[in-house]
């Protein structure tokens, strides 16, 4: 299974590790969309961003 991940808010204000976060996930723009496949290190990266990106999962 795959997860699909969009970046809705801007980086400006978030914490360096919050930053380098979305860095390793491949964001870079407010409404840019990765896909990753699930699993235990990318959900630990997402929860560290959850409040700057939203997830849909994909079959």
């Amino acid at each position: 299974m795959k997860l699909k991940i969009t970046q809705v808010r801007s980086r400006i204000g978030a914490t360096e590790k919050q930053c380098k976060n979305l860095d390793a996930l491949g964001l870079r723009k407010i409404n840019q969309t990765v896909e990753h496949e699930d699993s235990a290190i990318i959900k630990g990266m997402i929860e560290r961003v959850k409040h700057l990106v939203v997830v849909e999962q994909v079959k």
